[in-house]
């Protein structure tokens, strides 16, 4: 009776996602990551197409890079805040190229880019824009700061499980209060001029 099989297969997997509506918490990429509610705060802001072009303009004055360079050196700039993908970088390089503001060349098996004399004309006009400030800050003003908040607040998180996975209930009790309390002390940090 392949019906009732199927009947079956689909309430067993019906049943499975019922269970799991129990996590709200949970968005599609796990335990606090983009998903239902976004982003996590820390996060800042995706760059934009243009972030990404002035980004690679910028490193590439320094140097010619091929494209992991150019991530690596993004990730690195940005405290970790920005990882670009391949799926950004590359096109964006052979955009430039083709507009004339690179140039490529194969070197031991890797294509490397260096700027034209066009791109280190706009890499000029761009940085008298900014005001010298470099395009991989485009963050909600982190860095060190919102790394070690993130950090901190993965460590309360762990050690608030631990207490409610092992922890008698008085010691539930403590860890609750305590948790109030240091919610009241944040929002007064916020408080301060």
């Amino acid at each position: 009776m392949r019906g009732d099989h199927v009947h079956e297969t689909r309430h067993r997997h019906e049943r499975h996602h019922h269970e799991r509506s129990d996590r709200p918490f949970r968005g599609r990429h796990g335990p606090f990551g983009a998903g239902w509610f976004g982003p996590p705060p820390w996060a800042g802001r995706r760059a934009r197409r243009g972030d990404v072009r002035a980004a690679l303009l910028a490193l590439l004055a320094e140097k010619p890079m091929h494209g992991y360079d150019v991530i690596q050196e993004l990730e690195s700039r940005s405290g970790g805040a920005w990882r670009p993908s391949p799926g950004s970088i590359y096109p964006t390089l052979q955009m430039l190229d083709d507009g004339g503001l690179v140039t490529s060349e194969d070197q031991d098996g890797k294509r490397v880019y260096s700027l034209t004399d066009a791109g280190r004309a706009e890499v000029e006009e761009r940085k008298e824009r900014s005001g010298g400030t470099p395009p991989w800050e485009f963050g909600s003003g982190g860095g060190d700061g919102q790394m070690q908040l993130r950090d901190a607040f993965f460590q309360l998180a762990a050690a608030m499980m631990q207490v409610a996975r092992t922890g008698s209930a008085q010691q539930m009790k403590q860890a609750a209060e305590t948790a109030a309390e240091a919610r009241k002390k944040v929002y007064a940090i916020l408080a301060q001029d």
